[in-house]
C-alpha cells in the first residue's frame, strides 16, 4: 500500500512541477520575452504534503492553521481536499476565503517572482483558518531558484515607466535575511532601492 502511495505522490509531484514550469513560460511570453530564457536548470522545487488538524475543544470559532505570510519562493502550485480554509488578504486588509473547486489548483506568486517582474506581479498575503470539525489536507509544489542562483529583474521589464525596483540578490542570502528578520516587507528591506543595501548603515541627519 505504501509503495503505491509513494508512486502516486511521486507522479503527482512531477506533474505539478511541470505545471509550475509551464506557468513560468506563459509569464515570459505574456511580457513579450523569449520563453527559452527561463532556464529550468537554474530552478529547484520541492513537494510537500500538509495536514491541518481540528483545534482541540473548546476552541474559538476560528483556528489559525497557518499564520499570515507571503511565500518567499518563485511560484507555488497548491491543491487540497474538500475542506476549505485558505484565505487571502487584498489591499483593503480584510480576509477573503479563496475557494478552490474540487480537483483544481491555485497558483501563488512568491517574493522572488515579484523581484524578477520588477514589481508587476504581487505575492498575496495568505493564511489557513480551520473551521468546523474536519481535518484539512493540502499539497504544494514550490518552485524556487537554486540557492546559489542570482535573482535579478529582467532587463526588458525596466523602462521609463517602470524604473528598476530591486537589486540583484542570491536566493539563499535572501532566505537567511528573512529568517533572521521575519518582516512582511523583507523583500523591500533586503533588495528594494528604497532601502540601503543590507550591511550598510542608514544615514541620519546627525551623520
Amino acid at each position: 500500500m505504501y509503495a503505491n502511495c509513494s508512486e502516486a505522490v511521486k507522479e503527482m509531484s512531477g506533474k505539478m512541477q511541470e505545471l509550475n514550469l509551464v506557468i513560468m513560460k506563459m509569464l515570459f511570453t505574456s511580457y513579450g520575452l523569449d520563453a527559452d530564457e527561463h532556464h529550468a536548470a537554474d530552478t529547484a522545487s520541492y513537494f510537500r504534503l500538509m495536514k491541518y488538524k481540528v483545534p482541540p475543544s473548546p476552541t474559538p470559532a476560528d483556528g489559525i492553521g497557518l499564520v499570515a505570510h507571503t511565500d518567499k519562493n518563485t511560484l507555488t502550485i497548491l491543491g487540497q481536499n474538500d475542506v476549505q480554509g485558505l484565505e487571502i488578504q487584498p489591499k483593503n486588509g480584510s480576509w477573503v476565503p479563496a475557494v478552490i473547486p474540487d480537483g483544481a489548483f491555485i497558483a501563488i506568486v512568491g517574493d522572488t517572482l515579484k523581484a524578477w517582474s520588477n514589481g508587476r506581479l504581487h505575492p498575496v498575503r495568505h493564511r489557513v483558518v480551520i473551521r468546523g470539525e474536519e481535518e484539512r489536507y493540502s499539497w504544494g509544489c514550490f518552485l524556487m531558484p537554486k540557492d546559489d542562483s542570482t535573482v535579478a529583474v529582467a532587463d526588458q521589464l525596466v523602462d521609463g515607466d517602470h524604473p528598476l525596483m530591486y537589486r540583484p540578490f542570491t536566493y539563499s542570502d535572501y532566505l537567511s535575511y528573512f529568517v533572521h528578520n521575519l518582516s512582511d516587507d523583507a523583500l523591500e528591506l533586503y533588495a528594494g532601492f528604497s532601502s540601503p543595501p543590507v550591511g550598510e548603515s542608514r544615514r541620519t541627519c546627525m551623520d
